[in-house]
């Protein structure tokens, strides 16, 4: 059973998802039609975008053992591993501070996705911090 609270996962979790949604580039002001590669573009991703930084800074704020946790609730909700096979998972994760686990997460496709899932398999859920934020 994860240690790490289900509040650090779920804030993590909601943060991935607001990351995850792109805004579309500004229309041209001249108002002619986006070309093709402006379609390609729709959805991008921005350097100094102030979501990611502030899921990046709060990963890199987190404890090595936390990390460690939302590797494994990652690789459990990815169906690599199950809920019972917990111990084993945390052993199978890396030293989280030489293997960049901060860049590992954030470039996971889905994270959010797996962390429910990873969640889920224990019986706990972000509702509650969810229904909190709104």
């Amino acid at each position: 059973m994860p240690n790490i609270s289900t509040e650090t996962v779920c804030f993590v979790i909601v943060k991935a998802r607001e990351f995850d949604v792109k805004v579309a580039p500004e229309e041209l002001d001249d108002g002619s039609n986006p070309t093709d590669d402006d379609m390609q573009r729709i959805l991008e991703d921005y350097a100094d975008d102030p979501t990611y930084e502030e899921l990046r800074s709060f990963l890199a704020a987190q404890s090595d053992d936390d990390l460690k946790e939302l590797v494994a609730l990652t690789w459990i909700g990815r169906g690599d591993y199950g809920a019972d096979d917990w111990d084993e998972v945390l052993s199978e994760v890396p030293d989280v501070r030489e293997r960049h686990t901060v860049a590992y997460l954030l470039g996971t496709p889905l994270l959010a996705d797996y962390l429910e899932e990873g969640l889920s398999q224990f019986g706990l859920s972000c509702e509650e911090f969810e229904l909190g934020r709104l």
